[in-house]
């Protein structure tokens, strides 16, 4: 008979996904993943079945983390702008000087190119930012927050092209006041 787990898968997972965070997918190894989450490699593997499959745990519970906190944002009663100035100063907040970045943007940049499952997985999660962006901005558009004669479409990738740029910054080494600017630069854009 089978022994019942004796930890808490969840936090495994939440643990796991820190690890990946901090060093990429391929940096993380089964011996990291064990330090990290307390388990050893045989309950890692019973549990997760493989390392890619709790990573595949890891980046979805990041998804979901960073989207319902946009998605309070952005299903809000502010004006469209305000929406946008929101969620640009939380990149800043977050980001500055934070080395680990974004790990969607890092996904998308270690795993996509080559690795399908996870590429279909970043594709569906901006997909549905990208909805709920334009939804928002198009809401703003009507209410005649923004020009008419702009593209409701296009402005939500615009925007969500800034916030990657301004992860991948981050991530190189710009500062609050170069996040800022930029901020600053995408708002009066819109």
């Amino acid at each position: 008979m089978a022994r019942p787990r004796q930890f808490d898968e969840e936090a495994a997972v939440e643990r796991a996904m820190l690890a990946f965070w901090t060093a990429g997918y391929e940096a993380t190894s089964t011996q990291d993943l064990c330090e990290a989450t307390g388990l050893g490699r045989s309950s890692i593997y019973n549990t997760f079945k493989s390392k890619h499959d709790l990573f595949e745990r890891a980046l979805d519970r990041y998804m979901a983390s960073k989207n319902a906190s946009a998605f309070e944002v952005l299903e809000g009663d502010r004006p469209v702008k305000e929406k946008v100035r929101v969620l640009l100063q939380r990149i800043i907040d977050a980001e500055a000087g934070d080395p680990a970045g974004c790990l969607v943007v890092n996904s998308m940049v270690e795993l996509a190119p080559r690795d399908p499952e996870i590429a279909d997985r970043l594709e569906r999660d901006r997909d549905l930012r990208f909805h709920a962006l334009r939804d928002a901005i198009e809401a703003g558009r009507r209410a005649g927050e923004i020009a008419t004669d702009r593209d409701a479409g296009a402005l939500a990738h615009f925007v969500t092209a800034t916030i990657s740029g301004m992860r991948v910054a981050s991530r190189a080494g710009a500062d609050r006041a170069t996040l800022q600017a930029i901020a600053d630069t995408a708002l009066t854009a819109i």
